[in-house]
This record gives structure tokens, sequence and C-alpha cells, in this order.
């Protein structure tokens, strides 16, 4: 028989995968840095993922981005003011266009009445200028153009609410100034074509006639009853006072000639004798939940855009500041 060497009789222990292959292996299941692995014949335990020499290092990764949703429904929002505005605008150029103000401006300046015109630029110029804010500082994310468009819309809102707190408070004064304010825009009837429009307007849709009654159209020059006046229109009031008749399919412009020469007593069955200020006094509570409804949907609307403008900001200087929610 052949014998055997004696290393070959001596048992070999066996031995488990030498720790650079363990490193190896669990690095396949995780990730780690190539430059930290050991190679052959380094020292053991030097692996980055032996849990006695790893160092545990945090990485932050911001997941914050600006909402697609409250983007585009502002930019939506206001893109229907800023065509709102245009349209406003475009208006009232026109009718200072019809009437010569373009061309001589101080026209404005020597009415003694209001001109209508000035309040329809005046929305059209606010309706403009917050439409375009609020749309382009929607696209471009800016946060400048969004705290302009949402503390002017604050700013409203709170003038609004105010001016309603203030003139169920103070009716005798509101009541005054819109005499003084009507009585005024009397003595301007006839200079001004959309100021009368307005008078007019007011007048049929309320049947009323003058602030308190008839006797106020003593105030305008035309319709003064003083003997100093030569005015084909002396004694009466303007044909928005006059009764309608169903029978005239023509509106009848000169039906107010003359009627205050009559007695007082039959002046009602030609012409209004109640005054505008009592007939919209009347008209109010009647139409209470109409105007109440009208002032929450305008205040709905505006807290609507200024909650998607506020959440914008935030979504915004988030992205900046590098938070996460």
């Amino acid at each position: 028989m052949l014998n055997r060497s004696p290393l070959m009789n001596r048992s070999l222990p066996l031995q488990g995968p030498s720790p650079v292959l363990q490193c190896w292996v669990s690095c396949l299941a995780r990730p780690c840095p190539l430059s930290a692995l050991p190679i052959a014949g380094s020292l053991e335990g030097s692996c980055p993922l032996d849990p006695a020499s790893q160092k545990m290092h945090y990485y932050r990764y911001s997941n914050a981005e600006v909402s697609c949703w409250y983007k585009y429904l502002l930019f939506s929002y206001n893109i229907v003011f800023w065509l709102a505005g245009v349209v406003f605008l475009g208006v009232g150029l026109w009718a200072w266009s019809e009437k010569g103000v373009l061309s001589d401006l101080t026209k404005v300046t020597r009415m003694h009445g209001i001109d209508p015109v000035v309040l329809v630029l005046m929305v059209g110029v606010v309706m403009f200028t917050l439409g375009f804010a609020g749309c382009v500082g929607a696209l471009r994310e800016n946060i400048c153009l969004l705290n302009f468009f949402c503390s002017t819309i604050v700013l409203i809102f709170f003038l609004e609410l105010a001016v309603a707190v203030l003139a169920f408070l103070f009716q005798d004064w509101v009541r005054d100034r819109f005499r003084e304010f009507f009585e005024s825009n009397i003595r301007s009837y006839r200079d001004d074509i959309d100021l009368q429009n307005l008078i007019d307007s007011l007048q049929k849709a309320n049947q009323c006639c003058g602030a308190y009654g008839p006797e106020d159209w003593d105030l305008n020059v035309y319709f003064n009853c003083s003997g100093a006046s030569y005015s084909r229109e002396k004694c009466g009031v303007p044909f928005s006072c006059c009764v309608p008749d169903p029978a005239q399919k023509v509106v009848n412009t000169q039906c107010g000639y003359d009627v205050r020469t009559q007695l007082k007593s039959k002046w009602d069955e030609s012409i209004f004798t109640k005054g505008c200020i009592q007939a919209l006094e009347s008209w109010l509570p009647r139409n209470i939940y109409i105007v109440a409804g009208v002032f929450i949907a305008i205040s709905l609307l505006q807290i609507f855009g200024i909650f998607l403008a506020r959440t914008l900001i935030s979504d915004i200087e988030a992205v900046k500041a590098g938070h996460h929610f």
C-alpha cells in the first residue's frame, strides 16, 4: 500500500467565506461607495457595511413642488377678470371718444355732476391691473405680483365690508349723501348724455321723479319754473318721469312739458310723484335676499382668489427654501 503523506492525513478546519467576500456580497444588496470596498489582502473589518465601523450618512432630498392645480386655477380665475377689464376699458374709451372727451380732457373737469364713464374706466383699470398681476404672477410664479394681487383683493374685500356696515349703522347720513349726489346730478342733467341716460333709467326702473319729488327739477336751469327761464322745458320734467301709456308704441319725449304748471292734485295722473330716494328705500327691503346673495357671491369669489394666491405663494416659497411638507 502506498503511504499517504503526513499532510494528507492532517484534517483541515472548515472555514466560511472571507470577510472581503462577505463585504462584496453585502454591497450587491445595498449600495455603498466603491472606493470603500476592501480588496484582497486588506485588513479585515474595514468593510463599510460593518456595523461596528460603519458611519451613518443622512441625505435629505426636497420634494416640494408648485401645485399645477392651484397655479392654473389662479390663472383661469384671473384671465376672466383681465378680459372683463379690457371690455370695460374699451367701452369707456369708446364712450369718451363719441363725446369728444379724448380730444379735450378738460370736459371732465368742467362737468358738475358725475360722468358714468369715469366709473366704468375706474372699474376697468382695477380689473385689468389685478387680472394682469394675477395671470403673470401665476404663470411666472412671481411672489411680488402674487402678493400685490392678494393684498389688493383683501383691501377691496374689507372696504366693501366696511361700507356695508357703515351704511347700515348710519342710514340717515347715507340718505343725506345720496340726496346731495342726486341733486348735483339733476343740475347737470343736460350737460352729459351718459348722465342723462343714467338718471332716466333710474327714474323709469323705480317709477320715481327727482330725489324727493318732481319739485327737485327746479334745480335744473332747463326745467326751472322761475320767470328768468326761457326754456321750452320750463316747469316740466324729463320724459322718464311720465306714467307710460300702454297704447303708445313710441316714447313721447315731450310728455313732461308744462306738467308742473297744473295743480299738484293732477300730477299723479301724468307723472310719478314719488321721489327716487323713497323708491330705493322701499325697494331694498323687498329685495334684501337678492342684495345679500349678490354680496355673498362676490365675497366668496374674492375669498377664493385670496386662498388660491396664498396657497401658490406658500408652494413657491417652499420650493425656494428647499422645504418639504
